[in-house]
């Protein structure tokens, strides 16, 4: 992890949250285009029927993938990068497979149910998400050097 001084670090706000998803959405939407046109190729170049429960699983490996990857491997994802926002694992060591698919799984049910999982964050005394007590990880900000 790449924070310059531990005492900088503190919680997100909505604003910069709502940034970093935004931003990472894009890029996961394309990975998937990519992704879809790949298993296209594969089926011969017939379309996929959109009832095809391997080809969401498939799908949701992809998008699994792509943010277990950059979580486990320095915390960031290409969005959190821009925005200086780090995933930290609760007791200081970098976020490992187990706790990046824990983050994945409950972080698609904490949308569910009008977004109260991410809401959680605001709502609750302990300032975590529902993915976030999960997995034992949490997100921080880091602002610019002076």
């Amino acid at each position: 992890m790449m924070i310059e001084n531990i005492s900088t670090i503190r919680k997100l706000g909505p604003f910069r949250l709502i940034a970093v998803i935004f931003y990472d959405c894009m890029l996961l939407v394309s990975v998937l285009l990519v992704a879809a046109a790949v298993a296209v190729a594969l089926n011969g170049g017939e379309a996929i029927g959109a009832n095809n429960p391997f080809f969401f699983v498939y799908l949701l490996g992809v998008a699994f993938t792509f943010y277990g990857w950059f979580w486990t491997h320095g915390g960031q994802t290409l969005g959190m990068r821009a925005w200086r926002v780090y995933l930290v694992s609760e007791n200081s060591t970098g976020v490992n497979w187990q706790q990046a698919f824990l983050r994945f799984v409950v972080g698609i049910f904490s949308w569910l149910p009008l977004g109260l999982g991410y809401w959680w964050l605001w709502l609750s005394p302990d300032k975590l998400s529902w993915h976030d007590i999960a997995s034992g990880s949490y997100l921080v900000y880091s602002p610019k050097k002076p």
